[in-house]
């Protein structure tokens, strides 16, 4: 009877941030038995559109109050349609269709939290924490995020290129990038094993088999003579929080990796780590900045707080809070709600706050990079080769092993 107008908030990106539990819609409503006054919502939409001057159809009513509920709640926190479900689902299996960006409301602005590798966001140059100004030349309200998303949605869905205007951090010129759909693939974990024994792991996002194939590849180096990890969650915005857990609890044999706490029981637990670990004698770095958020928030704080790893780069973007998708009992749709929010092992409360590097780098405070020689000696890889962040963690651990 009822068709919702589509939009799908975590298209752009095609992950969840710290997407941790799905809920069975059946529970959910035999649980909660809500003391709402379904009349007086009926009513208003009757008689809206019984009377109004304009005649508007009762889907959009709907719809309009539908937006009105999560207008209310945090820009995490969405209505997915049945498509939307699925391609959410998808892409924690790595591939999904879109621009290529996470986006959220920080600070009252429309702020990218990341580009992901190899996607149009990342080709056309932008950065985590660039603010959304305009799309398509128009002015957006960052009150209205659920606006921008539908727009940004409708051009991924009908393959159309999408124009923004961005304003960059510390600078008041707009940038402006014109993007274009594509299928992106997002290979969650891939690595290189550096000169000198040292081996690079690049974590991309959580995704269902990112535990799996970090084992993988862990394995590939058990019986090599190696001197260090670095771990490289930079541009990384997160996904599933169980992956993040299950990572952390690869590298640690005792401690607490993270707590979550919510109104509901489900919500509430402490997760610690296991006595089995891999590569207990082995230094490890961490490298994060602006666009590591939720997952990767988690995985370096217990790192970090345990004194398990050294935290190289800049401060992470500060996501918190922690999302589940909860079927709804219509025509396959779901609700993204945030149910709880998480704290690192020590009882911080990261959110909005972000976590702090134990060495922060900034661009000026490196020197070009014609003056590192070790620099060349990284890897065949350019993009490693001439990181200069990842230079500094492979001088830390050949200065402290």
């Amino acid at each position: 009877m009822i068709k919702f107008i589509r939009y799908f908030a975590c298209v752009i990106l095609g992950l969840t941030l710290g997407l941790s539990i799905t809920l069975s819609g059946t529970e959910h409503t035999a649980q909660h038995q809500p003391k709402l006054n379904y009349p007086l919502l009926i009513d208003v939409i009757s008689t809206i559109e019984s009377y109004y001057i304009d005649k508007i159809p009762q889907e959009t009513l709907i719809q309009a109050a539908i937006d009105g509920v999560f207008n209310s709640l945090d820009s995490y926190s969405n209505f997915l349609d049945a498509e939307a479900f699925s391609d959410i689902k998808n892409a924690n299996s790595g591939e999904y269709f879109g621009f290529g960006i996470e986006i959220a409301t920080e600070e009252d602005q429309v702020t990218i939290i990341s580009p992901f590798p190899h996607s149009p966001a990342a080709a056309a140059g932008i950065l985590p924490g660039d603010k959304i100004i305009k799309v398509n030349d128009q002015a957006i309200d960052p009150r209205q995020l659920d606006k921008v998303l539908r727009q940004i949605k409708h051009h991924s869905k009908h393959n159309l290129a999408i124009h923004l205007s961005l304003r960059r951090q510390n600078s008041e010129n707009l940038v402006n990038v014109t993007l274009k759909p594509s299928i992106i693939d997002v290979n969650s974990v891939s690595a290189t094993l550096l000169d000198g024994g040292i081996g690079y792991i690049k974590l991309s996002s959580f995704q269902d088999d990112s535990t799996r194939d970090m084992v993988n590849q862990l394995n590939q180096w058990q019986d090599l003579p190696m001197r260090g990890l670095i771990l490289d969650v930079r541009n990384n915005p997160g996904g599933l929080l169980d992956q993040a857990i299950k990572i952390a609890d690869l590298f640690l044999a005792k401690g607490r990796i993270v707590s979550t706490r919510g109104r509901f029981f489900d919500a509430n637990s402490d997760y610690f780590a296991s006595p089995q670990n891999m590569f207990s004698k082995l230094p490890i770095i961490v490298l994060i900045n602006k666009g590591s958020a939720s997952a990767s928030e988690v995985l370096a704080a217990a790192l970090q707080e345990n004194q398990r790893a050294i935290l190289i780069g800049k401060k992470s973007f500060g996501k918190g809070t922690v999302q589940s998708l909860i079927p709804t009992l219509i025509d396959g749709h779901a609700i993204k709600l945030t149910i709880g929010h998480y704290t690192t092992p020590k009882g911080r409360d990261i959110n909005t706050i972000g976590i702090e590097p134990d060495i922060n780098i900034t661009t000026d405070a490196m020197t070009e990079i014609k003056s590192m020689p070790i620099i060349a000696e990284l890897s065949p890889h350019d993009d490693i080769a001439q990181d200069r962040v990842i230079y500094s963690a492979v001088t830390w651990i050949k200065t402290n092993s």
